[in-house]
Order: structure tokens, then C-alpha cells, then sequence
């Protein structure tokens, strides 16, 4: 039986600096709306195959929690603490009565994804007195042709979906890296954006810190402000800053290891790497800080793929034991630098650079690999067709994907929608069926939640399909638009302002941005959180 534990307790692990992973096994869109400033979230549905990357020491210790005893589900984190155990994870713990028992003992509960990154690039800008810039006057000086770079601190996958005219993308760990080829001349105004805030302060103050003589600015609450003001975005570009020369490098290069002596960044060498990652008591996270693209030509065994920019700005995503060890690895130690300067900052005082980067270590390639899943009664994608096709009236689609996949890209025709960990609510909307085809994104997570159907039907065939929705696609078989057909609420994921329609957009857009805002005062009440100074 899974050990309960007190708030108290609690509060007393959080602070005592040993390792620790704080876990709400709540789906995110729940999860978004209050949680613990220190708990990740890995929901249920999807925990055996996030759950190894986010916590890979199976000795470490967790605490697993959920809203509570009044909630509609609560035993979710016993659950997840029971999966988690079969997993091989030996000290797991449940929070006595979820955030219902935190908030009660007087701890401090947070809305939002990522929030220790965005509360940390508000406190940036509270500290730093990070400049900025309205979208009026940044309008101002693109019609005027000013002397001026745009610089998106965003991924190019956002980028592409939207961006100020005239900006060109370059994610936060490239700032420093690219922008001499960007901005040569010292009397260029540098402006960098995000979508929103914390993204292009950190991006600004990077630049500020590396010692640029540019001026340098903050598009104030980003390409949502910029809406806001009325102004339009562009839309399906993919500008991206070049690769920086030799004098660029150069520069860079000492900008970094200034940079990285005033916040406390060290290095270590390739021996020192292998007898961490050996260290059975520490749990050592091994990731690449360049872009997705260098990752996937050649990167460390073993290594992760976390972009500077996200890794410091949606931490949580790549790592859930706080105080562990964090080697960061590029190609020259620029953006590694930069990217373990910002989470010295943060709180990860074991964030280190691995000196020479990649250089003279085995490498893979590719995206990296998947967690694997127990094998599964499955389906191909051209005998599923086949079978909607003949028997429309005793197959059934269940998709278990993300709500927002399966409105705004489609599912397949007939497909109901539902979440893993609440399949008993799918079963009532669907009733029996003679044949079920599990679906999702790409097979592995309907090839878990087979057994778990099969079990509340059992008189049905049951099965994942394999390739999932990205294999129906790539088939050239249609997808669906719309919503119908859910089986439950679609709390699963968190809706971006941008993800809703209509004319509700705008008040989502101010929302997040007073909400971002708030965090810096929120963070004045809770005595769980500190962030170390520097001079």
C-alpha cells in the first residue's frame, strides 16, 4: 500500500534540498486550473510513457497528488502511484487529501502550465527592470522602416502559426548564438517577441546579460498584445536567423563564458558525465540544448532533446526531480552556457555544461526512442477502413488522442472521443459494440488502454490501431472536423487563447496575460518558493 503524507511533510521535502518529484496525476486541462507551484503534471492517462523521461531514477522519491477526496476522481493519484509502482518506481507517496489538503494547511495553489518558468521570467523582469516596448511604437517604427530586427523568441512550429511582419525566428537558447549575424552594426534596435511575456524577457535580459551594446527591448505581452493593439499577424512564414560566422562565434563565445562566470556555470568532462549517469543515489538528466533539426543529425546517446529557450521557460516538460543534476550539451558551449545560466538562476544549482559539447562521443540520430508499450491486439489501417466501410453499424472508433488534435485536425469518420484514465464514462456513452478500434496519435498510447477496454467490454473485440491517427492520415484516408461524439469533458489539455474560435478569443488573450502578470506577487506568499541572487 502506497504511504500517505502530510502537507507538513510536504513542505518539509521541498525544502530540505534532497531530490524530489512532486506529481498531479490530473489531466492538464484540470491540472491547469490549481495545482501545487512545485508538482509536474503526468496524468494517468499517458504515465507509462512519459513518466521514464521526466523521472528516470527509479529510486526516486515522489509524491503523487490529485484534487482531493471531494473530487469526481478521488483515488487518481493512488492510482497513478499503483501504475507507477508496477513501473518499478520503490518510494512513491500519496498526498494526503490532494491540493483540497494543501490549500487547507495553507499552501499556495497556482492556475496555469509551466508556471515555475513563468513566474520566474516575471520575477526577471521585476528584477532586471527588463525593457520594453508597446506594440504602438513598435508599429511605428516597421512602417517607418526603422533601423531594426524582430527577433521571435518562439519555435518555429509557433512562429509559423504567427509572427510580427518583419520578425524572424531565432528560439531563446539562438539569441546570443545568432544575433551578431542578425544585428552587426551596434546602433540596431533589437526587439524580441514572444506570444505572450516571459519568453522575450528572458530572451531580452539574455541579451542584456551576454553585454550586446544594441539596445535592446521586450515587445510587450508579445504577438498576443500586438493582436490586441489591432494590428494583424503574419502568418506561415519560416524566416529563420542564419547560422553565425566566424566573428559572430567569436563573439558569442566570450559573451557566454562572461556570462556563465557571473552565475555560478561550470563544466564538467566526459568522465564526469559517465560516473554521474552511473551514480545510483542522483538522478542525472543528460539534454541537448540546440535546435531540434542538429538533435535529430547527431546527438549523445541517451541525451534529450530540450531547446534552450523551452527548456528554461517550460522546465517542467523535460524534467520533474527538482535538485538533480542537469547536463547541458551543445556543439561550442554558447547556448549551453547561456541556457544553465538562466536555470542557476531557477534553482538548478547542479545545472552544469559538458565541456566540448557533442565532440567525441558516440552518437545516434533521429528523434530519439520511444518508450515501449506491452504488445496489443492491433489493426491496420487499410483493414480498419475496410471494416467502417462494410460494418459501419458494429464498429466502433474510439479516439483517446488529445481534444484539440481532435477538433482542430480532424478524427476519423464516426470517431468518439474519450480519455484514457475515465474509459467507464466512454462505455456508458458508446454502450456495446461488436468490434472497437482504439486510436491516437500514433498507436502507443490506444495499445495501453486495450486491456483496460477489453475489460469493460468483454464480449467485444478490441483492439489499437496501429499506425493511430497520424497512419490513417499519411494513408490518405479522410478525417472528420468537429466535436461530436465525446464521451467526456474535454479537460485533457490546455486551450491556448489562440485554440478557441470566435469572438472569445480576445478576453482568453487578456486573461493570460493578467494572469502571467499576477505571478510575481503570487510568488510573495508562498514560502516554498525562493530564487538564488547574483551579483
Amino acid at each position: 500500500m502506497t504511504a500517505v503524507i502530510s502537507s507538513e511533510t510536504l513542505t518539509e521535502w521541498i525544502l530540505d534540498g534532497q531530490e524530489l518529484a512532486v506529481l498531479d496525476a490530473r489531466e492538464q486541462g484540470v491540472y491547469f486550473d490549481s495545482h501545487l507551484f512545485h508538482a509536474g503534471c503526468i496524468p494517468l492517462s499517458s504515465l507509462e510513457l512519459v513518466m521514464p523521461g521526466l523521472v528516470p531514477r527509479l529510486s526516486t522519491r515522489i509524491v503523487w497528488c490529485d484534487a482531493g477526496p471531494d473530487s469526481d476522481d478521488p483515488e487518481l493519484a493512488t492510482r497513478a502511484a499503483a501504475v507507477a509502482t508496477s513501473l518499478g518506481y520503490t518510494n512513491c507517496h500519496v498526498l494526503e487529501d490532494g491540493t483540497a489538503g494543501w490549500a487547507a494547511h495553507g499552501g499556495e495553489l497556482y492556475a496555469g502550465v509551466n508556471v515555475p518558468s513563468k513566474a520566474f521570467g516575471e520575477y526577471v523582469e521585476h528584477t532586471y527592470d527588463t525593457p520594453r516596448m508597446p506594440a504602438a511604437e513598435l508599429k511605428a517604427l516597421i512602417d517607418a522602416d526603422a533601423d531594426m530586427v524582430i527577433l521571435d523568441s518562439r519555435p518555429m512550429n509557433e512562429y509559423r502559426n504567427m509572427s510580427i511582419p518583419t520578425g524572424v525566428d531565432c528560439p531563446g537558447a539562438e539569441l546570443v548564438h545568432r544575433v551578431k549575424e542578425m544585428a552587426p552594426d551596434s546602433d540596431t534596435l533589437v526587439v524580441v517577441n514572444c506570444a505572450g511575456r516571459t519568453r522575450s524577457i528572458i530572451g531580452t535580459q539574455s541579451l542584456i546579460n551576454a553585454g550586446i551594446e544594441n539596445r535592446v527591448v521586450a515587445l510587450e505581452n508579445g504577438t498576443m498584445g500586438w493582436e490586441l493593439a489591432g494590428y494583424e499577424v503574419a502568418r506561415g512564414h519560416e524566416t529563420h536567423a542564419p547560422d553565425p560566422s566566424d566573428d559572430s562565434e567569436k563573439w558569442s563565445t566570450a559573451a557566454a563564458a562572461a556570462v556563465g562566470k557571473r552565475f555560478n556555470v561550470h563544466e564538467i568532462g566526459a568522465n564526469e558525465l559517465a560516473r554521474w549517469r552511473a551514480d545510483p543515489q542522483r538522478t542525472t538528466y543528460v539534454l541537448d540544448v540546440r535546435t531540434p533539426e542538429e538533435f535529430n543529425e547527431g546527438h549523445i546517446e541517451g541525451s534529450v532533446s530540450a531547446p534552450g529557450g523551452q527548456l528554461v521557460q517550460a522546465t517542467d516538460e523535460y524534467v520533474a526531480t527538482r535538485n538533480a543534476r542537469l547536463v547541458l550539451v551543445d556543439d561550442n558551449g554558447v547556448r549551453a552556457t547561456m541556457t544553465a545560466s538562466w536555470l542557476q538562476q531557477l534553482g538548478w544549482s547542479d545545472a552544469v555544461v559538458l565541456a566540448g559539447g557533442i565532440e567525441g562521443h558516440p552518437l545516434g540520430s533521429g528523434p530519439g526512442t520511444r518508450q515501449p508499450v506491452p504488445a496489443a491486439p492491433i489493426v491496420k489501417v487499410a483493414e480498419l477502413a475496410e471494416r467502417l466501410n462494410d460494418h459501419p453499424d458494429t464498429t466502433t472508433v474510439l479516439d483517446i488522442g488529445s481534444s484539440l488534435k481532435f477538433r482542430k485536425r480532424g478524427h476519423i469518420p464516426g470517431a468518439w472521443w474519450g480519455v484514457r484514465s475515465r474509459l467507464e464514462q466512454a462505455r456508458e456513452a458508446i454502450g456495446d459494440t461488436e468490434y472497437l478500434a482504439i486510436t491516437a496519435s500514433d498507436g502507443q498510447l490506444a495499445k495501453l488502454a486495450v486491456p483496460e477496454a477489453q475489460s469493460l467490454w468483454p464480449k467485444t473485440t478490441v483492439v489499437a490501431l496501429a499506425a493511430g491517427n497520424k497512419g490513417w492520415r499519411h494513408a490518405g484516408y479522410d478525417m472528420e472536423p468537429g466535436f461530436d461524439r465525446a464521451t467526456t469533458d474535454a479537460n485533457d489539455v490546455w486551450y491556448k487563447p489562440y485554440d478557441h474560435e470566435g469572438d472569445v478569443v480576445e478576453q482568453h488573450m487578456r486573461d493570460y496575460l493578467t494572469w502571467e502578470i499576477a505571478l510575481v506577487e503570487q510568488l510573495d506568499r508562498d514560502p516554498t518558493v525562493s530564487f538564488p541572487t547574483f551579483t
